[in-house]
């Protein structure tokens, strides 16, 4: 079983028992949420698409850490104009463990 879900406007592709880093959401390490934003799912050879969700669909995750991502670099230069500027970004992200994922 798989399902495609939304989190935080992106989406993932997932499994149970997958861990995968996602925006940060506001919820305490150890908490379990759910995702009600499944936009597919498939069970066996059965699938279910959503418009724009799946009905009576949901994920339940278990948050592990949150943390930052890996710092990415910004740099502009304007040749023979003595212009440049250089930005540094890290992303507050949290990592999810797929518990279970329910259809109907």
């Amino acid at each position: 079983m798989h399902a495609i879900i939304e989190v935080g406007g992106k989406q993932y592709d997932i499994k149970k028992n997958d861990i995968i880093e996602v925006d940060k959401q506001d919820v305490k390490e150890g908490k379990e949420i759910i995702i009600d934003k499944v936009l597919l799912a498939s069970k066996d050879k059965k699938v279910h698409i959503g418009q724009p969700y799946v009905k009576d669909a949901k994920v339940i995750v278990l948050v592990l850490k949150h943390f930052k991502g890996k710092k990415v670099i910004s740099f502009k230069y304007r040749r023979r104009k003595s212009s440049h500027w250089k930005k540094g970004h890290r992303q507050q992200l949290t990592r999810i463990k797929i518990k279970e994922i329910k259809i109907g």
